[in-house]
Protein backbone atom coordinates (compact mmCIF):
# COMPACT_ATOMS: atom_id res chain seq x y z
CA UNK A 1 0.00 0.00 0.00
CA UNK A 2 1.28 3.45 -0.90
CA UNK A 3 1.49 6.10 1.80
CA UNK A 4 -0.83 8.98 0.96
CA UNK A 5 -1.34 10.46 4.44
CA UNK A 6 1.01 12.16 6.90
CA UNK A 7 0.87 13.71 10.36
CA UNK A 8 3.12 16.73 10.94
CA UNK A 9 3.82 18.38 14.28
CA UNK A 10 2.88 22.01 14.75
CA UNK A 11 2.41 22.25 18.52
CA UNK A 12 4.71 22.57 21.51
CA UNK A 13 6.21 25.62 23.19
CA UNK A 14 9.87 25.39 22.04
CA UNK A 15 11.19 26.82 25.31
CA UNK A 16 14.80 26.28 24.20
CA UNK A 17 14.21 28.93 21.53
CA UNK A 18 12.88 31.59 23.91
CA UNK A 19 12.41 34.52 23.73
CA UNK A 20 11.71 34.25 19.97
CA UNK A 21 9.07 31.54 20.40
CA UNK A 22 7.12 33.38 23.08
CA UNK A 23 5.38 35.25 20.24
CA UNK A 24 6.01 33.06 17.16
CA UNK A 25 5.16 29.41 16.68
CA UNK A 26 8.50 27.64 16.24
CA UNK A 27 7.33 25.92 13.08
CA UNK A 28 6.83 29.32 11.41
CA UNK A 29 10.38 30.48 12.08
CA UNK A 30 12.11 30.99 8.72
CA UNK A 31 14.93 28.83 7.40
CA UNK A 32 16.30 30.11 4.09
CA UNK A 33 13.45 32.69 4.37
CA UNK A 34 10.80 29.95 4.29
CA UNK A 35 8.78 28.84 7.34
CA UNK A 36 10.37 25.75 8.86
CA UNK A 37 7.23 23.63 8.45
CA UNK A 38 7.12 24.41 4.71
CA UNK A 39 10.31 22.36 4.27
CA UNK A 40 8.58 19.37 5.92
CA UNK A 41 5.45 19.80 3.81
CA UNK A 42 7.52 19.91 0.62
CA UNK A 43 9.39 16.71 1.57
CA UNK A 44 6.08 14.95 2.18
CA UNK A 45 4.53 16.14 -1.09
CA UNK A 46 7.59 15.12 -3.08
CA UNK A 47 7.33 11.60 -1.58
CA UNK A 48 3.71 11.27 -2.74
CA UNK A 49 1.66 12.39 0.28
CA UNK A 50 -1.76 13.81 -0.65
CA UNK A 51 -3.28 14.58 2.78
CA UNK A 52 -1.51 16.16 5.75
CA UNK A 53 -2.81 16.53 9.31
CA UNK A 54 -1.04 19.09 11.52
CA UNK A 55 -1.47 19.26 15.29
CA UNK A 56 -1.70 22.67 16.95
CA UNK A 57 -1.63 24.04 20.45
CA UNK A 58 -5.15 24.50 21.92
CA UNK A 59 -6.72 27.73 20.71
CA UNK A 60 -3.82 28.62 18.41
CA UNK A 61 -4.70 29.51 14.82
CA UNK A 62 -1.41 31.00 13.53
CA UNK A 63 -0.39 27.85 11.65
CA UNK A 64 -3.77 27.38 10.01
CA UNK A 65 -3.95 31.03 8.96
CA UNK A 66 -0.43 30.94 7.51
CA UNK A 67 -0.43 27.51 5.85
CA UNK A 68 -4.00 27.35 4.57
CA UNK A 69 -5.76 24.26 3.22
CA UNK A 70 -2.85 22.88 1.18
CA UNK A 71 -3.96 24.20 -2.18
CA UNK A 72 -0.59 25.90 -2.62
CA UNK A 73 0.99 22.42 -2.85
CA UNK A 74 -1.92 20.71 -4.60
CA UNK A 75 -2.82 18.62 -1.52
CA UNK A 76 -5.27 18.74 1.41
CA UNK A 77 -4.18 19.99 4.84
CA UNK A 78 -6.27 19.80 8.00
CA UNK A 79 -5.48 20.88 11.56
CA UNK A 80 -6.32 19.30 14.90
CA UNK A 81 -5.73 20.34 18.50
CA UNK A 82 -3.84 18.08 20.86
CA UNK A 83 -6.27 17.68 23.74
CA UNK A 84 -5.30 17.24 27.38
CA UNK A 85 -2.05 19.16 27.18
CA UNK A 86 1.40 17.88 26.16
CA UNK A 87 1.58 14.11 26.70
CA UNK A 88 4.35 13.08 24.34
CA UNK A 89 4.63 12.73 20.59
CA UNK A 90 3.08 9.25 20.51
CA UNK A 91 -0.02 10.92 21.96
CA UNK A 92 0.06 13.45 19.09
CA UNK A 93 -0.17 10.59 16.59
CA UNK A 94 -2.99 8.91 18.47
CA UNK A 95 -4.98 12.16 18.42
CA UNK A 96 -5.03 11.91 14.61
CA UNK A 97 -6.49 8.40 14.66
CA UNK A 98 -9.79 9.34 13.03
CA UNK A 99 -8.04 11.22 10.22
CA UNK A 100 -5.70 8.35 9.39
CA UNK A 101 -8.29 5.57 9.65
CA UNK A 102 -7.01 2.17 8.44
CA UNK A 103 -4.37 3.51 6.06
CA UNK A 104 -0.55 3.57 6.23
CA UNK A 105 0.96 6.93 7.08
CA UNK A 106 4.05 8.97 7.82
CA UNK A 107 4.67 10.85 11.06
CA UNK A 108 7.11 13.77 10.61
CA UNK A 109 8.46 16.04 13.33
CA UNK A 110 8.36 19.35 11.46
CA UNK A 111 11.39 20.80 13.25
CA UNK A 112 13.57 18.13 11.62
CA UNK A 113 15.39 19.47 8.58
CA UNK A 114 17.01 17.09 6.11
CA UNK A 115 18.83 17.55 2.85
CA UNK A 116 17.80 15.10 0.17
CA UNK A 117 14.60 13.23 -0.58
CA UNK A 118 12.61 10.87 1.65
CA UNK A 119 11.09 9.23 -1.43
CA UNK A 120 13.55 6.27 -1.37
CA UNK A 121 12.47 5.55 2.21
CA UNK A 122 8.83 5.44 1.07
CA UNK A 123 9.68 3.13 -1.82
CA UNK A 124 11.61 0.70 0.40
CA UNK A 125 8.81 0.67 2.99
CA UNK A 126 6.14 0.03 0.37
CA UNK A 127 8.07 -2.72 -1.44
CA UNK A 128 9.37 -4.46 1.70
CA UNK A 129 6.03 -5.14 3.41
CA UNK A 130 7.19 -3.43 6.62
CA UNK A 131 5.02 -2.69 9.63
CA UNK A 132 7.22 0.28 10.48
CA UNK A 133 10.33 2.00 9.16
CA UNK A 134 12.58 4.33 11.12
CA UNK A 135 15.04 6.90 9.81
CA UNK A 136 18.40 6.81 11.63
CA UNK A 137 21.22 9.32 11.70
CA UNK A 138 24.62 9.33 13.38
CA UNK A 139 24.85 12.13 15.96
CA UNK A 140 27.39 13.37 18.54
CA UNK A 141 24.82 13.41 21.37
CA UNK A 142 22.57 10.32 21.07
CA UNK A 143 21.47 10.61 24.71
CA UNK A 144 19.11 13.41 23.55
CA UNK A 145 17.16 11.04 21.29
CA UNK A 146 15.64 7.60 20.90
CA UNK A 147 18.58 5.24 20.32
CA UNK A 148 18.32 2.00 18.29
CA UNK A 149 19.67 -1.17 19.91
CA UNK A 150 21.21 -3.86 17.68
CA UNK A 151 22.20 -7.46 18.38
CA UNK A 152 25.53 -9.04 17.41
CA UNK A 153 24.21 -9.59 13.87
CA UNK A 154 23.33 -5.90 13.52
CA UNK A 155 19.62 -6.67 13.69
CA UNK A 156 17.43 -3.98 15.25
CA UNK A 157 16.01 -5.41 18.50
CA UNK A 158 14.92 -2.40 20.57
CA UNK A 159 14.72 1.39 20.84
CA UNK A 160 15.53 3.21 24.09
CA UNK A 161 14.36 6.77 24.75
CA UNK A 162 17.15 9.16 25.86
CA UNK A 163 19.41 6.52 27.46
CA UNK A 164 22.07 7.80 29.88
CA UNK A 165 24.69 5.49 28.32
CA UNK A 166 23.82 4.97 24.64
CA UNK A 167 24.98 1.75 23.02
CA UNK A 168 25.91 3.60 19.83
CA UNK A 169 25.92 7.04 18.21
CA UNK A 170 22.75 6.60 16.19
CA UNK A 171 19.52 8.49 16.80
CA UNK A 172 16.02 7.74 15.57
CA UNK A 173 15.18 10.89 13.67
CA UNK A 174 11.75 12.45 13.45
CA UNK A 175 10.58 10.62 10.31
CA UNK A 176 8.52 7.45 10.85
CA UNK A 177 6.50 5.27 8.47
CA UNK A 178 3.71 2.97 9.70
CA UNK A 179 1.48 0.33 8.19
CA UNK A 180 -2.31 0.26 8.75
CA UNK A 181 -3.83 0.11 12.27
CA UNK A 182 -0.78 -1.22 14.15
CA UNK A 183 0.30 2.09 15.72
CA UNK A 184 -3.12 2.80 17.21
CA UNK A 185 -3.57 -0.75 18.46
CA UNK A 186 -0.16 -0.57 20.14
CA UNK A 187 -0.80 2.83 21.72
CA UNK A 188 -3.51 1.23 23.83
CA UNK A 189 -0.88 -1.13 25.29
CA UNK A 190 1.88 1.31 26.33
CA UNK A 191 2.13 3.42 29.48
CA UNK A 192 3.53 6.85 30.17
CA UNK A 193 7.26 7.06 30.85
CA UNK A 194 8.89 8.51 33.95
CA UNK A 195 8.67 11.87 32.20
CA UNK A 196 4.87 11.56 32.18
CA UNK A 197 4.71 11.20 28.39
CA UNK A 198 3.72 8.57 25.86
CA UNK A 199 7.09 8.01 24.19
CA UNK A 200 7.30 7.15 20.51
CA UNK A 201 10.20 4.84 21.42
CA UNK A 202 7.80 2.77 23.57
CA UNK A 203 5.73 2.12 20.45
CA UNK A 204 8.77 0.97 18.48
CA UNK A 205 10.10 -1.12 21.36
CA UNK A 206 6.73 -2.86 21.60
CA UNK A 207 6.79 -3.57 17.86
CA UNK A 208 10.24 -5.15 18.08
CA UNK A 209 9.47 -7.25 21.16
CA UNK A 210 6.39 -8.62 19.42
CA UNK A 211 8.19 -9.61 16.22
CA UNK A 212 6.76 -6.90 13.99
CA UNK A 213 8.65 -6.16 10.80
CA UNK A 214 10.53 -2.96 11.68
CA UNK A 215 12.99 -1.68 9.12
CA UNK A 216 15.37 1.24 9.22
CA UNK A 217 17.14 3.47 6.76
CA UNK A 218 20.10 5.67 7.56
CA UNK A 219 19.98 9.27 6.47
CA UNK A 220 23.38 9.48 4.83
CA UNK A 221 23.06 13.12 3.90
CA UNK A 222 22.46 15.80 6.50
CA UNK A 223 19.81 15.88 9.22
CA UNK A 224 19.25 18.40 11.99
CA UNK A 225 16.78 18.62 14.85
CA UNK A 226 16.39 22.40 15.18
CA UNK A 227 15.79 22.33 18.91
CA UNK A 228 18.36 25.01 19.73
CA UNK A 229 19.27 28.36 18.20
CA UNK A 230 22.66 27.14 17.02
CA UNK A 231 20.95 24.20 15.27
CA UNK A 232 18.67 26.63 13.45
CA UNK A 233 21.60 28.72 12.26
CA UNK A 234 23.40 25.62 10.98
CA UNK A 235 20.24 24.46 9.20
CA UNK A 236 19.80 27.91 7.66
CA UNK A 237 23.38 27.86 6.36
CA UNK A 238 23.12 24.39 4.86
CA UNK A 239 19.78 25.08 3.19
CA UNK A 240 21.18 28.27 1.69
CA UNK A 241 24.24 26.43 0.41
CA UNK A 242 22.05 23.71 -1.15
CA UNK A 243 19.62 26.09 -2.88
CA UNK A 244 20.12 26.05 -6.66
CA UNK A 245 21.63 29.08 -8.33
CA UNK A 246 18.45 29.82 -10.30
CA UNK A 247 16.53 30.61 -7.08
CA UNK A 248 18.85 33.54 -6.33
CA UNK A 249 17.33 36.40 -8.34
CA UNK A 250 17.58 40.17 -7.88
CA UNK A 251 14.04 41.56 -8.03
CA UNK A 252 15.02 44.77 -6.24
CA UNK A 253 16.84 47.93 -7.24
CA UNK A 254 20.52 48.54 -6.62
CA UNK A 255 22.73 51.63 -6.60
CA UNK A 256 25.98 51.69 -8.55
CA UNK A 257 28.26 51.71 -5.49
CA UNK A 258 27.58 48.17 -4.23
CA UNK A 259 29.46 44.87 -4.23
CA UNK A 260 27.80 41.48 -4.72
CA UNK A 261 29.66 38.17 -4.38
CA UNK A 262 28.21 34.68 -4.65
CA UNK A 263 24.53 33.65 -4.61
CA UNK A 264 22.26 36.55 -3.59
CA UNK A 265 18.47 36.83 -3.74
CA UNK A 266 16.80 40.24 -3.35
CA UNK A 267 13.02 40.43 -2.96
CA UNK A 268 10.57 42.65 -4.83
CA UNK A 269 10.49 46.25 -3.62
CA UNK A 270 13.85 46.08 -1.84
CA UNK A 271 16.53 48.67 -2.40
CA UNK A 272 20.25 48.03 -2.10
CA UNK A 273 21.66 51.52 -1.58
CA UNK A 274 25.18 52.93 -1.50
CA UNK A 275 28.04 51.25 0.34
CA UNK A 276 26.48 47.78 0.57
CA UNK A 277 28.48 44.55 0.35
CA UNK A 278 26.55 41.29 -0.09
CA UNK A 279 28.47 38.03 0.36
CA UNK A 280 26.37 35.03 -0.65
CA UNK A 281 24.63 32.89 0.05
CA UNK A 282 22.24 35.62 1.20
CA UNK A 283 18.48 36.13 0.92
CA UNK A 284 17.03 39.63 1.32
CA UNK A 285 13.24 39.66 1.70
CA UNK A 286 10.75 42.00 0.08
CA UNK A 287 10.57 45.76 0.75
CA UNK A 288 13.89 46.02 2.58
CA UNK A 289 16.34 48.90 2.61
CA UNK A 290 20.08 48.25 2.96
CA UNK A 291 22.65 51.04 3.14
CA UNK A 292 26.34 51.19 4.12
CA UNK A 293 26.28 47.65 5.51
CA UNK A 294 27.80 44.25 4.90
CA UNK A 295 25.51 41.21 4.80
CA UNK A 296 26.60 37.57 4.65
CA UNK A 297 27.52 34.96 4.12
CA UNK A 298 24.83 32.53 5.31
CA UNK A 299 22.32 35.21 6.25
CA UNK A 300 18.61 35.74 5.66
CA UNK A 301 16.90 39.10 6.11
CA UNK A 302 13.10 39.03 6.48
CA UNK A 303 10.71 41.37 4.62
CA UNK A 304 10.39 45.01 5.64
CA UNK A 305 13.81 45.23 7.32
CA UNK A 306 16.08 48.27 7.30
CA UNK A 307 19.79 47.63 7.82
CA UNK A 308 22.37 50.41 7.99
CA UNK A 309 26.03 50.47 9.12
CA UNK A 310 26.02 46.93 10.56
CA UNK A 311 27.96 43.85 9.49
CA UNK A 312 25.81 40.72 9.72
CA UNK A 313 26.88 37.14 8.99
CA UNK A 314 25.64 33.60 9.77
CA UNK A 315 22.37 35.04 11.08
CA UNK A 316 18.59 35.08 10.71
CA UNK A 317 16.83 38.45 10.92
CA UNK A 318 13.04 38.35 11.07
CA UNK A 319 10.48 40.76 9.59
CA UNK A 320 10.34 44.55 9.97
CA UNK A 321 13.50 44.89 12.04
CA UNK A 322 15.57 48.09 12.08
CA UNK A 323 19.34 47.89 12.67
CA UNK A 324 21.05 51.26 12.33
CA UNK A 325 24.31 51.08 14.24
CA UNK A 326 27.94 50.16 13.60
CA UNK A 327 27.80 46.62 15.00
CA UNK A 328 29.38 43.31 14.01
CA UNK A 329 26.53 40.78 14.37
CA UNK A 330 27.33 37.07 14.02
CA UNK A 331 25.51 33.78 14.64
CA UNK A 332 22.40 35.60 15.80
CA UNK A 333 18.64 35.09 15.63
CA UNK A 334 16.82 38.43 15.82
CA UNK A 335 13.02 38.57 16.03
CA UNK A 336 10.33 40.67 14.40
CA UNK A 337 9.95 44.45 14.84
CA UNK A 338 13.26 44.76 16.72
CA UNK A 339 15.03 48.14 16.86
CA UNK A 340 18.80 48.24 17.35
CA UNK A 341 19.93 51.84 17.05
CA UNK A 342 22.57 54.17 18.46
CA UNK A 343 21.30 56.92 20.72
CA UNK A 344 22.41 60.32 19.36
CA UNK A 345 23.60 61.61 22.77
CA UNK A 346 26.23 60.55 25.29
CA UNK A 347 23.71 59.92 28.04
CA UNK A 348 23.61 56.14 27.62
CA UNK A 349 20.96 54.04 25.94
CA UNK A 350 17.63 52.71 27.12
CA UNK A 351 16.60 49.10 26.58
CA UNK A 352 13.42 47.03 26.64
CA UNK A 353 14.62 43.42 26.80
CA UNK A 354 12.38 40.42 27.33
CA UNK A 355 12.97 37.24 29.30
CA UNK A 356 15.84 34.93 28.29
CA UNK A 357 17.33 37.48 25.88
CA UNK A 358 21.06 37.30 25.17
CA UNK A 359 22.94 40.56 24.51
CA UNK A 360 26.71 40.63 23.95
CA UNK A 361 28.30 44.09 23.61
Amino acid sequence: MKIKKAILTGGGRATRLHPITTTINKHLLPLANKPMIFHAIEKAVEAGVEEIFINTNPGETDLENYIGDGGHWGIKIKFFEQTGGPQGIAHVVNEAKEFIGDEPFMFYLSDNIILGSIKPMFEEFESGNYDCMLALSEVPDPQRFGVPIFDENNKLIDVLEKPANPQNNFAVTGIYLYGPKLFFETFEKIEKSNRGEYEISSIHSHFLKNNKNVGYKEITGWWKDTGKINDMLIANRLLLEEMPEEEFINYGTADVDIEIMGKVHVGIGSRIAKGVVLKGPVIIGENCLLENCEIGPNTTIGPGCEIKQAKIKDSIILDNTLIDVDLDIRESLIGKNVRIIKKPTNEGGNMVIGDKTIVEI
